[in-house]
């Protein structure tokens, strides 16, 4: 294991610790306030800076973030709401989205409400919302690297609505600044479903400053609305009110290695008291079952957020994404698998 810049064995790690969470680890814990009373959280830290919340009550998707005990994530107003508080109709999810350095958006439907096949589905769909089940949150030696994992499964089904199943699985080890996301969707149904899934990552204040440079993958960039510029996508400034928010699609170029990747890079990271360091983030993924890019940019006053978003979609809705011969439907046990990390340097 590499930590604090040098190579230690086990047995000299347990030789210098009362117990490893001294250094780092998972702990569990309940929320106890307002709407997020019952809420239950799973805290991670890997002893090189980075640390995260797991939520197995929304999804297993990860709220705040933090490396050297400042912020890379967004938290919107609304906290760490209990699920029971999610309301599905039309616009109801914005009351109770987290917001944080993951929200899973799908599984059936993404982006804006929409009606089809006599069904209405709700903004964003319902995963961001969904308690997970046979949750494992572990953390164990392998050789001399010690490995945290965190599984559990996400069902999105309904009689006559189609069923899908989401296995989630996050790593990550100590001494290292890297969470690893692996996701397998499957129809666990006997009727094709339509499948549509969208990564909502967010990042925020301190790492997004006027300074803070966006590096994309090549391809055309364009707003998804008409008339709304595309200059200054890739740059950040101060907070305005009002913003109107924007959102871009990325066309990407195709990757001979199957693997895209966002970079937000901030020469000035506060890691002590006055003192700051560059410092690169970089977004990846496998572009083959996630090939479309969304980046919503909004840094408005109170709601200051990038949003950086690998898909298998738009976000105009399940209605847009059938009338444009896009949806991808999930015949009767088969599945999809995707890939994503995340990494500090």
């Amino acid at each position: 294991m590499k930590l604090y810049g040098k190579n230690y064995a086990r047995r000299e790690i347990e030789a210098r610790v009362g117990r490893i969470e001294q250094i780092g680890g998972i702990r569990k814990l309940t929320l106890a306030d307002g709407n997020e009373n019952g809420s239950s959280v799973i805290s991670v830290r890997t002893g090189a800076g980075l640390a995260f919340d797991v939520m197995p009550d929304k999804g297993l998707d990860l709220s705040a973030a933090t490396f050297s005990g400042n912020s890379v994530s967004w938290q919107s107003a609304n906290g760490d709401v209990h699920p029971s508080y999610y309301d599905d109709k039309d616009m109801g999810w914005l009351r109770t989205a987290s917001g944080g350095l993951l929200m899973t958006c799908g599984l059936i439907n993404v982006g804006s409400p929409s009606s089809s096949g006599g069904k209405s589905y709700g903004l964003h769909g319902r995963a961001h919302h969904t308690p997970a089940k046979q949750v494992v949150a572990e953390g164990y030696w392998a050789g001399d690297e010690y490995e945290i994992r965190i599984a559990g499964i996400i069902e999105e089904s309904s009689m006559f609505g189609g069923h899908l199943r989401l296995r989630r699985e996050i790593r990550t080890r100590l001494g290292e600044n890297r969470i690893s996301i692996r996701d397998v969707v499957e129809n666990a149904g006997f009727e094709a479903c339509p499948h549509m899934l969208l990564y909502h990552f967010n990042f925020g204040f301190p790492l997004l400053t006027e300074q803070t440079e966006l590096v994309f993958p090549k391809g055309n960039v364009r707003a998804i609305v008409e008339g709304v510029p595309v200059e200054g996508y890739e740059k950040w400034t101060a907070p305005a009110a009002p913003y109107h928010e924007r959102v871009y699609y990325h066309d990407l170029e195709h990757a001979a290695d199957g693997r895209q990747s966002v970079t937000i890079r901030q020469p000035e990271f506060p890691i002590a008291a006055g003192q700051s360091a560059p410092i690169a983030l970089t977004l990846s993924w496998n572009s083959d079952t996630l090939p479309k890019l969304s980046q919503w940019k909004m840094p408005g006053a109170g709601i200051h957020v990038l949003g950086i978003e690998p898909s298998n979609c738009g976000v105009e809705g399940m209605e847009t994404e059938k009338e444009r011969g896009t949806l991808v439907m999930l015949e009767p046990g088969e599945s999809r698998e995707y890939e994503l990390d995340l990494t500090i340097v």
